[in-house]
């Protein structure tokens, strides 16, 4: 069982950045895939990022390429999104999800607001 909890939403401007934060509970945080998702209201959850065990392999969204960076401190058990030049269309709640084989764990989502 893994529990994840979600930090670093608020509101900002367009241009600003803000960096989430995603802390894992267990011992086996380094066994994990993650990934971070985002969703507005009366949307599906669209993919964002996802970085690998080590973080040697990360993956992106085509809307925020070259925008957000994933990373992961699996001493801390904690994955990261580091999300610069924001635009109001990035705003949405922010969700990490964390899977292995046969097993998929999210959190409880972080919003963040992009004012134009």
């Amino acid at each position: 069982q893994v529990q994840l909890v979600e930090s670093g939403g608020g509101l900002v401007q367009a241009g600003e950045s803000l960096r989430l934060s995603c802390a894992a509970s267990g011992r086996t945080f380094s066994s994990y895939f993650m990934h971070w998702f985002r969703q507005t209201p009366g949307k599906e959850r669209e993919f964002i990022a996802r970085i690998s065990w080590t973080g040697g392999g990360t993956i992106y969204a085509d809307s925020v390429k070259g925008r957000f960076t994933i990373s992961r401190d699996n001493a801390k058990n904690t994955v990261y999104l580091q999300m610069n030049s924001l635009k109001p269309e990035d705003t949405a709640v922010y969700y990490c999800k964390a899977t292995s084989p046969g097993r998929e764990y999210w959190g409880q989502g972080t919003q963040v607001t992009v004012s134009s």
